[in-house]
């Protein structure tokens, strides 16, 4: 293929990929935009196979690299759980940040690269290098930690270390000082040893960046990871001197940005706070001291009682958490759904921006189990519709319903916007105990008087609901 068609095919497939980002913003249209993705890829990975700058000697590595890592993929896709998505997410925001390493060095001692390049020209391609090393290998490790928090390998505890800002600021000091050694090497042994210092620390600085962020800022940063690999494939595509690499690394990039922007905003939080860590705690724990403690009695409820609500109910709200994706209720949800739409009850759903464990965790869920797109709404579209609802069924949800959001300032999540599910008629929280939510803090939702408890395994007391419900 010529250098002018292989141009021609990366401009195709740009197009392409900005169409799959626009088909992706709306749950009706995701699977086109994934088939528009889809198709991008196999036209950039064709165009770059056969293009100018690949021999006929490096066929059998590449084919063999294709194979090898599409049967990972395809048997990941088979086994691997929709509740285990978010920390495969993760893990392969990990891979991107070690392939953006490993053609960061490997371009730095290929004499052939470096021979391409001087003066000026030579300056500009090593900052490259240095730029793509760096945002790797913090892309790397703290995906490695991110993983690892998700799968519950690594306690969602907060690690905060005393002066961790001046650690890292000192960091930051000695990563641009060994970056100015290594613009003025002479040799390629001698910039060697502050590109290693520089990894090292980059490193360390990914570990300790994940580590001091809490439970229940993780959605955040599984959207600024999907930033940071973007980025990351950016200046990967810089060192290679490759257009579409370059054109697609800082569209994931931005995308993840805005996104990270977006979930920010629905927190009630700013960037800089959540890297600089400090909100949740281990997912479970007892209610920080210092807030107002949430009093009175809990008013438990049968599947059977939960049943006659929903069937004698004009309007139901459901709100799904990571308590159903663990569960893996989602179907019988929909099979509930189903029975009280053809009884004539109004049901929606109503989604949090940070729902589960990452963006778009429920939306996910609820389209699996085959829930029509058009009565799953977001918060804003439904928290004015609480008073008028009869029923706000909340499934493992936690956080997310904290009344306390808006009602104690001294809360950890005060400000952050919640569904205001205790503005319903009647709520009904289902989860197995009175435990905390990922942010560790106690939800006064559960004592209200206009709330029940419906306790013990989601699918079990839906499955029980639904028979209930069936058999009326």
């Amino acid at each position: 293929m010529t250098a002018t068609l292989a141009t021609a095919s990366y401009v195709g497939a740009t197009i392409l990929f900005i169409l799959s980002l626009g088909g992706l913003s709306n749950p009706e249209s995701s699977r086109r935009g994934n088939l528009y993705g889809m198709i991008g890829m196999t036209i950039a990975v064709l165009a770059t196979v056969s293009g100018p700058q690949v021999t006929s000697a490096g066929y059998a590595w590449i084919i063999g690299a294709m194979v090898l890592g599409g049967s990972i993929g395809l048997y990941a896709s088979r086994v691997v759980r929709m509740t285990q998505m978010p920390e495969l997410v993760a893990l392969m925001h990990s891979l991107v940040g070690l392939a953006a390493m490993l053609v960061g060095f490997a371009n730095y001692i290929d004499p052939a690269a470096s021979a391409e390049f001087s003066g000026a020209a030579k300056s500009i391609h090593e900052m490259e290098i240095y730029i793509g090393i760096l945002i790797g290998a913090v892309t790397f490790t703290g995906s490695v930690i991110a993983f690892g928090k998700l799968s519950g390998k690594i306690g969602g505890k907060t690690l905060l270390l005393p002066g961790r800002h001046w650690m890292n600021l000192a960091g930051l000091l000695i990563v641009i000082w060994f970056g100015r050694e290594f613009l003025h090497a002479e040799s390629i042994d001698a910039g060697m040893m502050p590109l290693i210092v520089m990894t090292v620390i980059a490193l360390l600085f990914g570990i300790h960046m994940v580590m001091a962020i809490g439970g229940a800022d993780m959605p955040v940063v599984i959207s600024m990871l999907n930033s940071y690999s973007g980025w990351a494939a950016a200046a990967t595509g810089f060192m290679l001197s490759n257009d579409l690499l370059i054109v697609v690394g800082a569209l994931v990039g931005s995308s993840g940005a805005i996104l990270s922007y977006i979930m920010c905003r629905a927190m009630n939080r700013n960037f800089i706070s959540v890297i600089a860590g400090g909100f949740g705690s281990e997912g479970g724990a007892p209610a920080p001291a210092g807030g107002v403690q949430p009093a009175g009695e809990v008013n438990p409820i049968l599947a059977a009682e939960t049943a006659e609500l929903l069937r004698e109910s004009k309007n139901v709200i459901i709100v799904p958490g990571y308590g159903m994706a663990v569960a893996q209720a989602q179907h019988t949800v929909y099979e509930i759904t189903k029975v009280l739409r053809e009884k004539g009850v109004n049901v929606r759903f109503g989604i949090h921006p940070v729902a589960g464990r990452m963006p778009g965790h429920m939306n996910v869920l609820l389209a699996e189990a085959k829930v029509p797109y058009d009565i799953v709404l977001e918060m804003d579209e439904l928290n004015e519709d609480f008073p008028n609802t009869d029923v706000a069924m909340i499934i493992g949800a936690n956080d997310i319903v904290n009344p306390a959001a808006e009602e104690d300032p001294s809360s950890p999540i005060a400000g952050m916007p919640v569904l205001q599910v205790w503005k319903a008629k009647t709520s009904i929280v289902m989860k197995r105990s009175m435990a905390t939510g990922y942010a560790g803090v106690d939800n006064p939702l559960f004592y209200k008087e206009n709330n029940r408890m419906l306790f013990g395994d989601a699918k079990k007391m839906l499955d029980e609901v639904l028979v209930a419900l069936k058999s009326a």
